[in-house]
């Protein structure tokens, strides 16, 4: 008798720690939206719809709120929903090397806690939204890889948290805005192989934390800023195949600090060292999955 009581008691506990995690019917119904709009029946791992929430693959709960959805490859083919923008309490969002397509919700802007963006290696288009600058909290942004078009919104310069942007192989054109140089907690910026034109800003000189730095394979041109001797942390610098006129800028830089040094400038004597990063490779976008939810 006191062994099935005290296995009664374990039951009701489990049942109630389940409980205690489920989500309100307003997240729970945002979830079922991206379910559906991805075909969340032929994912690699789907979700058993009658489980909690909190047992569903990639969903994490916190205090009875969606704070991170990890679908990393997960095979999900399908458009973002705009109710994505309701799951106020969201840091996380990984929905990297899928299928999406169309284009940005416009209230992803909302998500005011995100903290953390990934959406590399899709088929999503369009602009990037301009109200980008309301992500206060956002840490990491990666878009890498998709198709997307416009310009660089400036108010990316009001992201002060951002430690790594990722846009390179997308279809952007127009300038860098100097507002990039006001992240100075940077450490990786990736605009490789876009349309991007003029010149590289003076202002990027001030993001003294930054280690890579990736603007080949575009259309920028004039002078290397001679600010970019101020890069002291800068290891992976990559800048060929663009229209420069003069590497004058790099003069004061010691290559001897570089892991990668690419430019078009033979006479610099580029460094080139076999390298094997775990997180980033911003040129060729070997990317791995890390977890940010941790």
């Amino acid at each position: 008798m006191k062994r099935l009581t005290v296995f009664c008691f374990l039951v009701l506990a489990s049942t109630l720690a389940w409980a205690n995690e489920e989500v309100s019917a307003k997240e729970k119904a945002v979830l079922l939206d991206l379910y559906h709009s991805t075909k969340g029946s032929d994912w690699k791992v789907s979700w058993n719809l009658d489980e909690p929430v909190a047992q569903w693959k990639g969903v994490k709960v916190k205090d009875n709120h969606v704070v991170g959805i990890n679908l990393f490859m997960n095979n999900l083919d399908g458009i973002l929903p705009e109710s994505i923008g309701k799951l106020k309490y969201l840091t996380h969002l990984n929905l990297a090397f899928n299928s999406i397509t169309g284009v940005l919700p416009k209230d992803i802007v909302k998500l005011k806690s995100l903290k953390v963006l990934r959406l590399e290696m899709n088929r999503i288009k369009g602009a990037l939204p301009m109200g980008i600058g309301q992500l206060q909290e956002l840490e990491v942004f990666s878009m890498f890889n998709n198709f997307l078009s416009g310009s660089i919104p400036p108010t990316f310069g009001e992201l002060k948290n951002l430690r790594e942007l990722n846009l390179s192989s997308n279809n952007l054109k127009g300038i860098i805005p100097n507002t990039i140089g006001n992240l100075t907690k940077l450490e990786a910026l990736g605009l490789f192989e876009n349309s991007l034109e003029g010149t590289i800003p003076e202002e990027m000189g001030n993001l003294g934390e930054l280690k890579e730095l990736v603007l080949a394979n575009n259309q920028l041109g004039g002078e290397i800023p001679s600010e970019f001797g101020q890069l002291a942390s800068l290891k992976i610098l990559q800048l060929q195949n663009n229209r420069f006129n003069s590497y004058k800028g790099l003069q004061e830089m010691d290559t001897r600090q570089f892991l990668v040094f690419d430019t078009d400038e033979k006479s610099l004597n580029p460094k080139f060292n076999e390298i094997q990063l775990q997180r980033t490779r911003m040129a060729d976008t070997k990317f791995e999955d890390v977890d940010d939810n941790e």
